[in-house]
């Protein structure tokens, strides 16, 4: 890999890699051999259309009743997170509105035994560094969907 990649290449592919698994802390190197490319290819157009992607993505979910959308009932997970495990929502856009809002301090407390939320919790708290936004420009995107 390391004739065929730059080193920040090779970071930027296990880090598509690790955000493409369910459970992170359970990858198979024979998985990163099976589908590693495609995934790192996957995820370099998921990054190349961040913006677009967070806003068309919060235009579909967040417009009905953006409270609604992080409500976190007892016994029970948050449409967002629900969203998430459908599928409808990236991480990426996840790590984008934890990074605007800060949700996952009050979910963590809220679900703390969850074992569903701890995965997507230590995913995002761990992809957010890896994530290069324009935070002001989401925030703008977030404010024209919710008002």
């Amino acid at each position: 890999m390391s004739r065929q990649k730059k080193d920040d290449e090779i970071k930027a592919y296990f880090v598509a890699n690790f955000i493409q698994c369910t459970d992170p802390s359970k990858l198979w190197i024979g998985e990163i051999i099976a589908s590693g490319e495609q995934n790192y290819s996957d995820w370099q157009k998921r990054i190349q259309s961040l913006t677009y992607m967070f806003k068309t993505e919060s235009e579909v979910f967040l417009s009905d009743d953006f409270d609604s959308m992080f409500e976190c009932k007892q016994h029970q997970h948050p449409l967002i997170l629900k969203k998430h495990l459908q599928n409808a929502i990236t991480i990426e856009t996840m790590v984008i509105l934890d990074i605007i809002l800060g949700y996952t301090k009050r979910f963590d407390k809220k679900m703390e035994s969850d074992p569903v939320w701890e995965t997507v919790s230590t995913k995002i708290k761990k992809y957010k560094p890896f994530l290069n936004i324009n935070e002001n420009k989401c925030k703008q995107i977030l404010k024209e969907i919710v008002l």
